[in-house]
């Protein structure tokens, strides 16, 4: 058996060479015209194209297609085949991927994907809620047992003079003086979402493992809340400490156990995984805990300025509990009722 010879070798690819030429003017107007409308279609949607253009883009995508599989066949050079396969994906993506953008993929979150995760997750935000609100009575009732307890539950940093050294006078100052300085408001609202976003990002992310490290940190997060409570109620301070934490914490506390309650999904996905292999069944919890994620920073940006400058400004105490439980109630309204039409249609 012979081989070839280099000319041989060269002469193929001058044919190679020739038949791609040939194969691309045949077409090359089709393809320009699909690429002129692509560029329109990506840059405002296929919403933006004419009738002829959103014609002409289906049929210029099926021959574009077809080209490549031609060019495939036929073994055109490298080149030629980048530029189909490219340009067929840009095409593919203007026909058959869903065209949204972002505001209505915004849009869409708030006006039913968002609540709709929150309400099929009810068992999880269940667990949640009882591990916080376990949390608190355990803070309560050692804090009744040994006051020492304040001082192990909370951090220096996070109580500041407030403690049980501090007289009753000094406490109700803390509950009611009010902060007037703009700056000063800014930089307490800023320091405040960042600890309540880490604690919430913290009990979100752990609940992979086996969301038994969400749940303890519900229960400590709770119990430092139940130690200022037994603190106040000690000093008969408790519905004065009841008006300041509500007007925040009820939007506060419930984007912690809303963001844990994705941790918790995960978890039961790890732990109890069904029919599904574990990996298809944590992906498919993340995709309800994600939104649940989601659905807690919006609350705890809202609770960063009720926290900030809400419960700086405002020192009535019934005004505190109406702002609180008022913000909480339109919550759970959105909770319930957004997007029920259209789960229905």
């Amino acid at each position: 058996m012979t081989s070839p010879m280099p000319g041989d070798r060269s002469d193929g690819r001058i044919e190679a060479a020739l038949r791609s030429t040939r194969f691309r003017r045949q077409r090359e107007a089709d393809w320009r015209r699909l690429e002129a409308i692509l560029v329109e279609a990506e840059r405002g949607g296929t919403a933006a194209l004419t009738y002829g253009q959103a014609r002409d883009l289906a049929g210029l995508y099926r021959e574009a297609a077809n080209a490549l599989s031609v060019a495939r066949a036929i073994s055109l050079d490298r080149a030629l085949l980048d530029y189909l396969e490219a340009l067929t994906a840009r095409a593919w993506l203007a026909v058959y991927a869903p065209q949204t953008t972002p505001g209505r993929v915004v849009a869409r979150f708030f006006a039913g994907a968002g609540p709709a995760a929150v309400r099929r997750s009810w068992p999880a935000l269940l667990v949640a809620g009882l591990a916080l609100i376990l949390g608190v009575a355990v803070g309560i009732l050692l804090y009744r047992a040994d006051p020492s307890w304040f001082g192990v539950l909370i951090p220096p940093d996070l109580a500041g003079p407030r403690g049980p050294g501090a007289s009753t006078e000094e406490l109700r100052g803390f509950l009611y003086d009010p902060v007037t300085d703009a700056s000063g408001l800014s930089a307490f609202a800023s320091y405040l979402f960042s600890h309540n976003t880490l604690v919430a990002v913290f009990a979100f992310g752990l609940g992979a493992f086996a969301a038994a490290p969400t749940i303890l940190l519900l229960i400590y997060n709770g119990a430092i809340v139940g130690a200022f409570i037994g603190l106040h109620v000690e000093r008969g301070l408790g519905w004065d400490l009841g008006g300041w934490l509500s007007i925040h914490g009820v939007t506060e506390l419930s984007a912690i156990v809303i963001a844990s309650a994705g941790g918790v999904l995960m978890g039961a996905a790890v732990l109890f995984p069904g029919p599904r292999a574990r990996g298809a069944a944590l992906r498919h919890a993340g995709r309800d805990a994600v939104k649940l994620a989601v659905v807690a920073a919006v609350m705890l940006i809202a609770a960063a300025f009720l926290e900030g400058f809400g419960r700086q400004l405002i020192t009535d105490r019934g005004a505190r509990y109406a702002i609180g439980w008022g913000a909480g109630a339109l919550w759970l309204a959105w909770f319930l009722f957004a997007g029920r039409g259209g789960a229905a249609r």
